[in-house]
C-alpha cells in the first residue's frame, strides 16, 4: 500500500508548490545548499526535472520561496511585537525578539542563512517581519529614514552572524581538527591580544556573541533616539 506521499505504482506523482517546497527544504537539511539541484529535488520527487518549472522558473525563484517559507516563524513573532506595540511595550525588547526570532527562523534549516541571504523575498512572511520592526522603531519616535536604515542593520547583522555560526557548525562536524585551527595559529604567533581573549574567540557560545551585538545595536539605536521620544513626557 502507498503511503499519501507516495505515488502508487505506474501512476504520476502529485505535484504542488507546497510538497516542492517542502521536499526541497528536507533536501537542504539532508544534503546542504551546494547539493540542492533542480534535478535531485525532481528525483526526490519522483517527476521530471521539467515539471518543477510550473511553479518556479529558475532556482532562484524556488530558493526565494523556500527563504520566504523559513521566516513563517519570524512573521509569527512580527505579530507578537504589533501587538506588543499596541500595549505600549518597551521598543528594545521588542527588537530584540524580532531579531531573536529571525535568527531562530534560519537556524531551523540547514544552511538557512545562506538560502536567505542570496534572495530578496517579497512574500507576506518576510515583508510581515520588515514592517513589524520598523513599526516598532517608528512608534519609538525614529525617523522613517532612521527606521529603515535600522532595519537593514538589524537584518543584516542577525544573518550575517547566523551565516557565519552555521559555516562554523558544520566545519565542526565535518572535520574536528578544523576547531582548533584558531587557537594553534594564535598561539603559534606572537599575537598577545588575542592569546587574552582566545577563550572568548574559540568559544562556541554563538547565542552569547549574538546577544552581545545585538545590545551594541539597540544601545546605538538608542542614543540615536530623539530626546522627546526617549524620555516619556510627565
Amino acid at each position: 500500500m502507498s503511503s499519501p506521499s507516495t505515488p502508487a505504482r505506474g501512476r504520476p506523482a502529485r505535484l504542488d508548490r507546497t510538497r516542492t517546497l517542502r521536499t526541497a527544504l528536507d533536501l537542504l537539511d539532508r544534503s546542504g545548499l551546494d547539493a540542492l539541484t533542480m534535478r535531485r529535488l525532481a528525483d526526490a520527487m519522483g517527476v521530471q526535472a521539467g515539471a518543477l518549472y510550473r511553479y518556479f522558473a529558475t532556482k532562484q525563484d524556488l530558493l526565494t520561496a523556500m527563504a520566504e517559507r523559513m521566516m513563517e516563524g519570524a512573521a509569527e513573532a512580527a505579530v507578537t511585537a504589533s501587538a506588543a506595540t499596541a500595549d505600549g511595550g518597551d521598543w528594545s525588547e521588542r527588537l530584540t525578539a524580532l531579531a531573536r526570532a529571525a535568527r531562530s527562523a534560519l537556524l531551523t534549516h540547514r544552511d538557512g542563512a545562506r538560502v536567505f541571504a542570496g534572495t530578496h523575498a517579497t512574500g507576506e512572511s518576510v515583508l510581515g517581519f520588515a514592517d513589524a520592526l520598523v513599526g516598532v522603531l517608528r512608534e519609538a519616535g525614529f525617523s522613517d529614514d532612521a527606521a529603515a536604515r535600522a532595519l537593514y542593520t538589524v537584518v543584516n547583522y542577525t544573518v550575517g552572524h547566523t551565516l557565519e555560526e552555521q559555516a562554523a557548525l558544520q566545519a565542526q562536524d565535518e572535520s574536528a581538527e578544523d576547531a582548533g585551527a584558531l587557537r594553534d595559529a594564535v598561539t603559534a604567533g606572537t599575537y598577545p591580544h588575542l592569546g587574552a581573549t582566545l577563550p572568548t574567540l574559540t568559544s562556541t557560545d554563538f547565542t552569547g556573541l549574538f546577544e552581545f551585538g545585538l545590545d551594541l545595536i539597540v544601545e546605538g539605536l538608542r542614543a540615536r533616539q530623539a530626546p522627546s521620544a526617549a524620555t516619556p513626557a510627565e
